[in-house]
């Protein structure tokens, strides 16, 4: 075979997925070779030329800014889940010692705002006004009889089973929050009881992002639960 065959054999069977394998097959190469880390010359976004060694540092910097970037987001959630935990300990004290419905339902409505930053809310509880004693419908509680036609607007979430949250329909906040339409930008609504045989609590804000579809329900439902026993016991 001539000189010249011999290079072009050689070439043809030597391809990049060979020279991959083979790294990989022999990861002391380079401790055999160490001439080669400082003499390969590898190109950079910059435009200059690194040696291996030196694009290896680059990457092992760009992981480990990687890592510290995701244990810094683990640790702000962690601290928010910790606000959260403490926030609903306080209101499950106050509703504990709440006497009547009239005191727990203030309990619910002062916590919301001051707790856990609601612009506007609203507990609507099914059922006629005489069910509920002296208590009147107002600006935070609404009595309605499950048949109500204001509720049409909210069938799709009483059938379901969890929080619903994002921009909600007109008809939707209308119903709610009334005068009040055009401060809400997003809202969160809360089912009270299976399948919101209770009611339900929604939740306001003037802030479009503060409640959407992809954040996490856990706390909501938390709190639905919460206070769906608290109303139980009247």
């Amino acid at each position: 075979m001539s000189t010249q065959r011999k290079a072009d054999f050689a070439e043809a069977s030597v391809t990049e997925d060979s020279v991959h394998d083979y790294l990989i097959q022999n990861p002391d190469f380079f401790d055999r070779h160490t001439e080669l880390l400082s003499t390969i010359r590898l190109p950079h976004t910059s435009g200059a030329a690194v040696s291996l060694v030196e694009r290896q540092l680059s990457v092992l910097r760009q992981k480990d800014l990687t890592h510290e970037r995701k244990l810094k987001e683990l640790l702000e959630v962690a601290r928010a889940n910790d606000a959260l935990a403490e926030k609903i300990h306080r209101l499950t004290l106050r509703l504990l010692a709440a006497q009547g419905l009239t005191e727990s339902l203030d309990v619910v409505e002062d916590g919301l705002r001051a707790d856990f930053g609601a612009d506007q809310s609203v507990l609507v509880l099914f059922g006629e006004s005489a069910n509920f004693g002296d208590i009147q419908s107002g600006r935070f509680f609404k009595a309605a009889p499950r048949d109500d036609d204001g509720l049409k607007a909210f069938e799709t979430f009483l059938k379901g089973s969890g929080p619903r949250c994002g921009q909600i329909r007109d008809a939707q906040r209308d119903y709610l929050f009334g005068k009040k339409t055009d401060e809400i930008g997003s809202a969160a609504l809360i089912p009270l009881g299976s399948a919101s045989d209770i009611g339900f609590l929604a939740i306001g804000s003037a802030d479009s992002e503060r409640f959407h579809p992809g954040m996490s329900i856990d706390f909501l439902s938390r709190l639905g639960q919460l206070v769906t026993e608290a109303l139980k016991r009247y």
